[in-house]
């Protein structure tokens, strides 16, 4: 076993950052990795395992076991889909997938539900033909659904209990310490996969970059891996860059972002040593510009910008805009080079960022939150886990923890999208509770929520276009009509957790 892992060695070395062939310092490094797995063998205790399906075996896999997965390779994540070929082909069945997020390079796990192997699935966001299949009833039994914080709580008070955590690890020595920003499918930070590997009753560390002992920049340490297993790779790190980080050159999205600057500033929170955090969405990444340069103006830096980090907020941290950052996830290439180089850049686990029952959790820590919305309703509820056709496309992801935690949490949107009105009566999915949502921005005017009346008055005073969320909603069905109600099935095919564990809502077939 431990002889063909060295076969292997020469690939990972240059994927590592080392060149073949090997001479003078990298000959001298594949002899550091060749010596300390040859002195665990002899030892008797070695983690290490050259192939996949022969560690299932020997770790008696069954049928109805829970198998856990991280999403920080995003759709470049190769490891759920070759572990999951692995368990068919054993003939195993019945397996719930504990996936933090699918994406739709996730495709394989649809013949998976339709043939048995997967019959249920928890995750915190869902997207492409995993999320369809799930919608047309083709899971056993429904999905759960979490928040990123729930499924931390949910984990680590046993709700969640992990038969095997899968971690994909961009790099992995020979006792298992794991680290994020080494080889060639490097994602950053592993937040994710922190409550997994600590609370799993087994921990495998999936790499295919094994380095000399110990890691560097190690993020998950040895005492908590089981096992490490070497395969051909882990996927493609270019992946992590799915769906939009770049600022909207849209006018209407720009229009919002500026309005949303000025609701942050008429709110008082923008102030030295704010925190902030936005998403990775075009209108999202446009606020945080237009707070830059509002920032600039006025002289002020932010304490910290936290959740998933983009390029944009490692750019404005660098420029001494915010004085650190707090990761959970990396969501493009300068971020990972960001994370690996900048002492101000810290990691964290989904624990520490949203579990409610933490007792620190960031979000509790954070001023401004900026949310995006599929559709938001009368009461401020608000939905991003289905589409207008009433089908899974996403999720809560941190939506719903950090709506909670925010002293001022804020939904910009277009009031009209694919010319359909994004004001409801009542949303198709409720994800986040109105009572959480402060303000609405839109192209069109600004609606805060009934229960904060002082902010009401603040931005009122400031001379901004303040408008009921009733009168929004008007002006969408001029423009785009009311919108014909669905037809559901009495098929449940997904339950939405909040982020205690609480019910919030289902998802019926349509």
């Amino acid at each position: 076993m431990l002889n063909q892992l060295g076969r292997n060695i020469p690939d990972c070395i240059e994927g590592y950052g080392l060149c073949k062939p090997f001479t003078g310092e990298n000959i001298s490094t594949y002899n550091v990795i060749r010596s300390q797995i040859h002195a665990i063998s002899e030892s008797g205790e070695t983690k290490v395992r050259s192939d996949l399906k022969s560690l299932l075996q020997e770790m008696e896999l069954k049928d109805g076991m829970t198998l856990s997965f991280h999403h920080h390779l995003r759709n470049g994540d190769g490891v759920l889909n070759e572990v999951m070929m692995a368990v068919e082909n054993m003939g195993i069945k019945n397996i719930r997938v504990a996936m933090s997020s699918i994406f739709p390079i996730h495709r394989p796990l649809v013949e998976l539900m339709k043939n048995g192997t997967v019959t249920q699935i928890a995750a915190n966001y869902i997207s492409g033909p995993v999320a369809e299949a799930i919608s047309e009833g083709f899971l056993d039994k429904p999905a759960i659904m979490h928040t990123h914080g729930g499924r931390a709580r949910a984990i680590e008070s046993g709700d969640l209990s992990i038969d095997i955590a899968f971690i994909a690890a961009p790099s992995a020595d020979v006792c298992g310490n794991i680290s994020g920003v080494n080889g060639p499918a490097a994602c950053g930070t592993l937040g994710y996969a922190i409550s997994d590997a600590l609370y799993a009753k087994t921990v495998v560390a999936v790499t295919d970059t094994v380095v000399p002992y110990p890691a560097e920049f190690t993020e998950i340490g040895q005492e908590y891996v089981d096992f490490v297993v070497e395969v051909d790779s882990i996927g493609d790190p270019a992946g992590i860059v799915s769906g939009t980080t770049q600022i909207t050159k849209d006018p209407i999205g720009l229009k919002i972002a500026k309005q949303t600057v000025d609701v942050i500033e008429a709110s008082g929170q923008l102030k030295d040593d704010f925190s902030f955090q936005t998403g990775a969405g075009g209108t999202s990444l446009a606020v945080a510009h237009y707070l830059r340069l509002k920032m600039q103006e006025k002289g002020i830096r932010g304490g910290f910008a936290s959740g998933g980090i983009t390029g944009y907020l490692v750019e404005m941290h660098e420029s001494g805009f915010f004085r650190s950052l707090m990761d959970v996830q990396c969501f493009d290439l300068d971020t990972i080079r960001s994370y690996q180089e900048n002492p101000r850049h810290y990691s964290m686990s989904a624990s520490k960022y949203g579990n409610p029952h933490n007792k620190g959790a960031v979000v509790n820590q954070l001023d401004i939150m900026i949310l995006g919305a599929t559709e938001i309703d009368l009461d401020f509820n608000v939905n991003v886990t289905t589409g207008s056709d009433g089908k899974i496309m996403g999720g809560s992801g941190g939506h719903s923890d950090t709506a909670s935690g925010s002293k001022l949490a804020i939904v910009v949107t277009q009031l009209v999208k694919g010319r359909l009105p994004i004001v409801k009566d009542r949303v198709t999915t409720v994800t986040t509770p109105g009572q959480s949502i402060d303000v609405l921005v839109t192209e069109r005017g600004i609606a805060v929520n009934p229960n904060n009346k002082a902010l009401s008055d603040q931005l009122i005073k400031a001379g901004l276009n303040v408008v009921t969320i009733e009168t929004l909603q008007q002006m969408a069905y001029k423009i785009a009509g009311e919108p014909n109600p669905l037809e559901f099935e009495e098929k449940i095919v997904a339950v939405v957790e909040y982020r205690d564990g609480t019910v919030i809502d289902v998802v019926r077939k349509v």
